[in-house]
């Protein structure tokens, strides 16, 4: 079902197409392809998917090394383990693509051509590696895929505007929710996946920004303040800046006058 390989590609541009899906993968030196008119450069932070049948030209200069996973189009029978395994690697190529490589993705590549330069007869050996890249590759790519759709679904500095424009009231997470038109539920989910906080913690910090602005900036009381950004008392407002931002409002406020 899976093969990889560490290979040089020609310095003289080549072009092929073939009946399984491939994945080139830079490892040392630069090298070109061209995958059905979409050129991408490679280097070794980069790899560039070619799914089957996809025409593509492809050459590298005299130090280029690339790590080739080739993995057959035709799905293994359903309910084994191995239609298990073609689904989860198939994510990577469901179109023409570059990836550019975080840091842990290119170390794992790099210690898998290491391996294949160690022994490269062990065949067996190179198929799981080329597995565990093309697993990691697919997990990154859903991933982004997953946070993308989220970020389209939901509004950072909408929901700030919202909570800006009733600082004085009490905001609860059902309110952002509906303002998002999502359940408390799938709003919580999606909103820690785009903003990497809760809306609860998001909230709070929104108030404290303002509170604090507003304590450097105007001759206002910190009981005014502390109305004006939703805390229920001066004491609320001075228990919450002395644990999240380790300061007080009279600390604030003195500040100001000195400046």
């Amino acid at each position: 079902m899976l093969n990889a390989k560490l290979l040089k590609l020609p310095i003289a541009a080549h072009q092929h197409r073939h009946e399984h899906h491939q994945i080139v993968i830079g490892v040392r030196g630069e090298a070109e392809l061209s995958v059905d008119g979409t050129g991408a450069s490679l280097d070794t932070w980069r790899a560039c998917v070619v799914p089957t049948e996809a025409s593509h030209d492809y050459c590298g200069d005299d130090q280029n090394h690339v790590l080739v996973i080739n993995l057959d189009p035709l799905a293994p029978a359903i309910n084994t383990p191995a239609h298990a395994d073609y689904e989860r690697m198939m994510r990577v190529f469901e179109r023409p693509r570059t990836l550019q490589m975080d840091s842990k993705l290119q170390g794992l590549v790099q210690f898998v051509a290491s391996e294949f330069d160690r022994a490269p007869d062990n065949i067996t050996l190179q198929q799981h590696l080329g597995a565990s890249v093309l697993y990691c590759m697919a997990d990154r790519i859903v991933d982004r895929q997953v946070h993308a759709t989220h970020r389209s679904v939901i509004s950072p500095e909408a929901i700030r505007r919202y909570i800006m424009s009733n600082l004085h009231r009490k905001v609860t997470v059902e309110d952002m929710a509906s303002e998002a038109c999502l359940s408390v539920s799938r709003f919580h989910e999606v909103f820690r996946d785009v903003v990497g906080t809760t809306p609860h913690q998001f909230l709070l910090q929104t108030r404290l920004e303002q509170a604090v602005h507003l304590l450097a900036s105007s001759p206002l009381s910190v009981s005014e303040i502390s109305y004006r950004t939703g805390f229920s008392s001066q004491s609320a407002l001075t228990n919450a800046l002395r644990k999240h931002r380790g300061t007080t409002p009279s600390k604030l406020q003195s500040n100001e006058r000195v400046a």
